[in-house]
């Protein structure tokens, strides 16, 4: 199995580097340099490349854009691997090529094995394959939440299973609490909207409107108030078709196309054409008849009486008032009495479903504690442990006397869940606070370590927190951004001994100015400018032989050359050898 493992990142245009090479150990790899040398832009570039903040004011000054590339060796089924196939990427020869780019305008490109990827993605693959740790995360650490996770981390599945069911229902209540909520604080707004729904439903059903009704009613009522034109002009146009009885003389349409189809027909044997015309005047003659007819036959339909027309004026009121408050037509007001009915029923309805609510909720709250008993006993199990194998890292790291405890607290809240028999406070991770604690000496009472840890301590705590992590929860890569602040004399040599632990299980990078840690790296770099203030390619060296004793004498004395801090130098990396 291939271990995965950060080999070297180029890094164009970024704060003082112009354009640099880090070439990264397999195990224990030290960047040194003076300060303000740049060797903190090593970490920021890491940062770019796992997806954190692209800040335009890195650009360096003059150029367009900085970009930083990295090279990672995966092995084929290693998580990290089949994510970036599954975004497209392809690996190059076992090793995975990510890259990065920031404009001097803040727009940010991300690029994994060719392929260009949101930059999100570039945070879900650092999730497996780095863990960066400096000052500001050890003061995330001092924060409850922080340590909680802390501990839920170390728990594992102990943990991770309860959570994710507790997780779950906790959703759900929030939802059955929200919905409750609405219906109880909204009812009486929801009253007053079934009881306007509940009258409009009563008048449209009194007047039993048909579709279409309104229409139908307008046009007879513009037809019974015209009926003695409407009669008069159907007479007189019949008259003209058919001939006026009274009147036997006279002539009419009929009579004249009459007439002329049969001059046609006496002489249609001798022209084809005309026989054609003479057909056609045939078909007048029956139109004619048939609209005659029909004009006979609408007179006597038409129905003149005053009655009506006053009985559908009538109705043409009533349906009026219903389209004046419910719809434009009569057509839209049956839709709005449709969907009146049903929003009805779902009003009707809420008293019912306040007590289906209820009840989901009650057992909702009563499987949250027993879910969040669960996590309790887990936690306090894995507290523990997780304390118990800090304290020994602790004794490892010069405080041999100092104690690391976890406590476990709960908020009585009468709203609360039932968790060890008491009402507690709850949220989406259980019931409990958890708070890491530090006694540095012995008769020292625990005290949380933001209260009872140094700065130097606090350094210590944090590497041994991470030490015992690699055990239970490894990641291939650790990154240590001067987490030996405050830490020097035989403290320091022991925390680049467990770095070195550390380094036997996973690639450890760290950025120190102790000799005594850089002296325990399986690599040395150093990071160093030129007469103009830039990092150039040359300015990030891997030191060896007496390159690395001189640098080591500077961190010792501040003097390449001192004849004594040569020999502290040499003494500390046959120490280091011998201790590895």
């Amino acid at each position: 199995m291939v271990v995965s493992v950060l080999e070297e990142m180029r890094i164009r245009s970024l704060g003082v580097i112009e354009d640099a090479v880090v070439e990264l150990s397999p195990g224990f790899t030290a960047v040194t340099g003076e300060t303000g040398a740049g060797k903190t832009m090593v970490v920021t570039s890491l940062g770019l490349l796992l997806g954190g903040r692209a800040d335009p004011g890195l650009v360096r000054i003059g150029t367009k854009s900085a970009s930083v590339e990295g090279r990672i060796t995966l092995g084929a089924d290693a998580p990290a691997a089949v994510r970036a196939e599954e975004a497209g990427a392809e690996l190059d020869d076992g090793a995975l090529l990510i890259s990065r780019t920031v404009s001097a305008e803040g727009r940010s490109r991300a690029f994994v094995g060719g392929r260009s990827v949101p930059v999100g993605l570039l945070g879900e693959l650092a999730d497996e394959l780095v863990a960066v740790h400096g000052q500001t995360d050890q003061q995330g650490l001092l924060r409850p939440a922080r340590q909680r996770e802390a501990l839920d981390r170390y728990a594992g599945d102990a943990v991770a299973v309860p959570l994710a069911k507790y997780a779950a229902a906790y959703r759900r209540v929030r939802e059955v609490a929200g919905e409750l909520d609405e219906l109880t604080t909204r009812a009486r707004e929801r009253a007053q909207e079934a009881d306007l729904l509940r009258f409009g439903l009563e008048e449209v059903a009194a007047a039993e409107p048909l579709p279409g009704e309104d229409a139908d009613l307008a046009a007879e009522a513009e037809r019974l108030g015209h009926a003695e034109a409407l009669a008069s002009a159907a007479a007189l146009a019949h008259a003209a078709l058919a001939g006026n009885p009274e009147d036997p003389e006279g002539v009419d349409a009929g009579m004249l196309v009459a007439g002329a189809q049969r001059a046609l027909e006496a002489v249609r044997s001798h022209d084809p054409a005309l026989a054609v015309l003479s057909d056609r005047i045939g078909e007048i003659g029956i139109l004619l008849g048939d609209v005659a007819g029909e004009l006979a036959g609408y007179a006597d339909d038409l129905d003149a009486d005053p009655r009506r027309l006053a009985a559908v004026e009538e109705r043409r009121a009533v349906l009026a008032h219903l389209t004046r408050k419910y719809g434009d037509t009569i057509d839209s007001v049956l839709a709005w009495a449709e969907q009146g009915a049903a929003r009805l029923g779902e009003l009707d309805g809420d008293d019912e479903r306040i007590e289906e609510l209820t009840a989901e909720r009650d057992a909702l709250r009563a499987e949250l504690g027993d879910l969040g008993q669960a996590l309790t006993d887990a936690r306090t199990e894995a507290a523990e442990r997780f304390a118990a194998a800090v304290t020994a890292e602790l004794a490892q790291l010069a405080m041999p006397h100092a104690r690391v405890g976890v406590a476990l607290r709960q908020t009585e809240d009468a709203e609360g869940i039932e968790v060890g028999g008491r009402r507690v406070a709850f949220g989406a991770t259980g019931a409990d606070e958890v708070e890491l604690q530090l006694a540095p000496h012995p008769g020292a009472p625990p005290r949380p370590i933001a209260k009872g840890a140094s700065g130097g301590e606090l350094s210590r705590v944090m590497l041994a927190v991470e030490v015992v992590f690699a055990g239970s929860d490894p990641v291939p890569t650790y990154l240590f951004d001067e987490v030996d602040a405050g830490v020097g004399g035989k403290a320091a040599v022991e925390v680049g001994r467990r770095l070195a632990k550390l380094a036997r299980s996973a690639q450890v990078v760290v950025v120190t100015h102790l000799p005594q840690v850089a002296a325990f790296a399986d690599r040395q770099l150093l990071v160093e400018k030129t007469n103009d203030g830039s990092v150039t390619r040359s300015g990030v060296r891997v030191l060896e032989g007496e390159e690395r004793v001189r640098e080591l004498s500077r961190m010792l004395a501040g003097l390449e050359d001192s004849e004594l801090g040569r020999a502290h130098a040499e003494e500390l990396l046959a120490a280091a050898r011998e201790a590895r």
